[in-house]
């Protein structure tokens, strides 16, 4: 095995940070909580003794992997508020989808919708849904990782993508398709048009709101009629804020902005011709945290 000087360590692990940074997202749901995990991991990579490492790539998978795992517990002992009680954070990235960090953060189409499922998950499950299903460890690899056997490991995977089958439809591949249903709801929603909006509903859409502190966090609201019943917000909204088409984590999304200032990020997923879900983020708080330089005209 072949010695890496520590100048030659730091360029290859930065080679895998996009690749480390897509697993913390998946994991942590938290753009500033995956940077932790990725800087833990790169700690762990220096600090090690023994620097003769064969296949890089997997031994950083695994180490950020367990630091996810940690994080997620950590969370959950402190009785932190939990992740699945506010929206992820959206990766935002311009129409076109020619955003190289976007791409590699959500390669896979990791919608918003996806990642509240994935908060529900207990944290071993989490890890290895994510490492399996969107990463392609083997059961073998994720085992020692979550203390648990190979099998249980598969269990594990097993029980969280039955939980993300039934809850998260499929988007319709097709983006300009996907674009014309958010136009059409935008038109629907400047007209105060309850029918046109309904139509493009989806019988059991969910309409998850976050507006932070101001309105008591996460709110969700389930079926057409009910998220039809939001029109005149969804009114107020259009008329007043500048729309600028964006992908949010891969899927039709819309940036609005008051007299210039960012007022909420809104993500649809599209799955038959109709949208399935709604996520509106518009605290303030994190609004303002938000990196959009990559999308300014």
């Amino acid at each position: 095995m072949t010695v890496n000087p520590p100048e030659t360590l730091a360029v290859r692990f930065e080679e895998h940070r996009p690749h480390l940074k897509a697993v913390a997202y998946r994991m942590l749901g938290s753009l500033t909580e995956a940077e932790d995990a990725i800087q833990e991991t790169w700690l762990r990579l220096s600090g090690s003794d023994d620097l003769r490492i064969d296949n890089l790539g997997g031994w950083l998978t695994t180490v950020v992997g367990r630091v996810c795992l940690d994080m997620l517990r950590t969370r959950r002992r402190r009785g932190e508020e939990p992740l699945e009680h506010r929206l992820p954070d959206p990766v935002i990235g311009r129409e076109d989808g020619t955003d190289p960090e976007q791409q590699a953060l959500i390669a896979d189409s990791v919608g918003l919708a996806l990642l509240v499922v994935l908060e529900s998950l207990s944290p071993a499950e989490r890890l290895a849904f994510v490492l399996h299903d969107m990463f392609g460890l083997s059961f073998e690899e994720i085992a020692p990782i979550v203390d648990r056997t190979p099998g249980t490991a598969k269990k594990l995977a097993s029980r969280a993508r039955l939980r993300v089958r039934g809850a998260t439809p499929p988007p319709d591949p097709d983006r300009s398709g996907r674009r014309r249903v958010v136009d059409a709801f935008l038109t629907a929603a400047r007209g105060g048009d309850f029918d046109g909006l309904l139509a493009i509903l989806d019988p059991d859409v969910v309409l998850r709101a976050d507006g932070g502190v101001l309105t008591g966090g996460l709110r969700t609201i389930t079926g057409a009629a009910a998220v039809a019943g939001q029109l005149e917000t969804f009114r107020r909204m259009a008329t007043a804020a500048t729309t600028r088409p964006v992908l949010v984590n891969g899927l039709a999304g819309l940036v609005n902005t008051i007299d210039g200032q960012l007022f909420s990020i809104m993500s649809f997923t599209v799955a038959d011709g109709r949208i399935a879900a709604i996520d509106i983020l518009s605290d303030p708080e994190r609004l303002a945290g938000l990196d959009l330089a990559s999308v300014e005209d």
